[in-house]
């Protein structure tokens, strides 16, 4: 019997662009379950660390969603924040100015869950999966909206102090500035005011909001955006800051622990901390989704929830694209 003919050049072709297709969505598609073979008991690892460090330092889901944002906005959810300097690169994202201030809480927590994690099942989970998945379980932690974390991210090498600065909103932006950054990420202006939310948790450096609270003008020694008697507080309270620069203030003081919608109640009334804050619900662009939040929680915690689940995919890593790092201080 004669040999079966050789498959035609075209035939080969096919076969490798399907194998190359099939290829690339396994390394590129993040799943729900993605370590459920691989590391099964991923997310209770991860909660228990989170648990362990909440109850022990109650700032600690603010200071993870601040990481996670610092991480995901500028170039992607990619981990890319957590790298340490090094001699052979000096300047990485968390050197720069605006990451500065960055709270270890944050930093300490994923070192917990990644040794954690490293002893249960090595090599295996990516330091922009533990990052994703706890800062979700934080927010829900403290009162927040319960969002599913799709995984399977891979960790950046590269991490450059430049590439930060110029994408990060910073507290004195005007809201046009806000639209088009956010807008250059792909976010809506309805998006932007439900992600702003995060501002119910946490805190600010009194040198975040110093220039609207002290010689404002020749009229007023604070913005008049200001409800009067907050400004006064804000004043006595940050009365050292330029002496002590760790000095800092509640970004929600009627609520600043808890994941609910007074951050935006508050806004009318003046009590909003940074410019930013007060700006949006001056702006005619920004006010209705400030009203609508303000008067809905339910519906702020949906749209933050899908706006903060289409940030956890933004600029993500996958394959061989990126690395399982072995430390998320370090590259491989």
């Amino acid at each position: 019997m004669a040999p079966p003919p050789h498959p035609p050049a075209i035939l080969l072709l096919l076969r490798f662009l399907i194998c190359s297709s099939i290829l690339l969505l396994t390394e590129s598609a993040l799943t729900l379950d993605y370590y459920s073979v691989s590391c099964p008991r991923f997310a209770q690892i991860v909660q228990d660390a989170v648990t362990d460090k909440q109850i022990t330092n109650p700032t600690t889901a603010a200071a993870t969603l601040r990481v996670f944002f610092h991480d995901c906005f500028p170039n992607g959810c990619d981990g890319s924040v957590l790298l340490s300097p090094t001699p052979f690169n000096p300047s990485p994202e968390r050197t720069s100015d605006i990451n500065l201030s960055l709270p270890g809480d944050a930093f300490d927590l994923l070192v917990r869950a990644k040794t954690a994690l490293e002893l249960a099942c090595p090599g295996v989970v990516s330091c922009s999966d533990i990052l994703a998945e706890a800062a979700r379980d934080l927010v829900t932690m403290v009162g927040g909206p319960y969002y599913p974390v799709y995984l399977g991210r891979r960790d950046s090498h590269i991490s450059k102090a430049s590439l930060v600065d110029p994408f990060l909103p910073r507290s004195n932006m005007t809201v046009s500035q806000l639209i088009d950054l956010f807008a250059s990420r792909g976010f809506s202006v309805q998006e932007m005011v439900a992600l702003l939310g995060a501002h119910t948790v946490g805190f600010s450096h009194c040198k975040e909001f110093a220039t609207g609270i002290y010689d404002y003008s020749k009229s007023s020694s604070y913005d008049p955006s200001y409800n009067p008697r907050f400004a006064q507080g804000l004043q006595k309270a940050c009365a050292n800051y330029k002496q002590d620069s760790t000095v800092s203030v509640f970004n929600d003081i009627m609520s600043p622990n808890k994941f609910d919608n007074l951050y935006y109640q508050n806004l009318p009334k003046g009590l909003g901390l940074l410019a930013s804050d007060r700006a949006i619900y001056i702006d005619p662009r920004t006010r209705p989704y400030v009203e609508a939040y303000a008067a809905d929680q339910a519906r702020f915690f949906r749209d933050f929830a899908a706006a903060i689940q289409k940030l956890s995919l933004y600029g993500i890593k996958t394959g061989r694209k990126g690395e399982i790092r072995r430390r998320c201080d370090a590259v491989n």
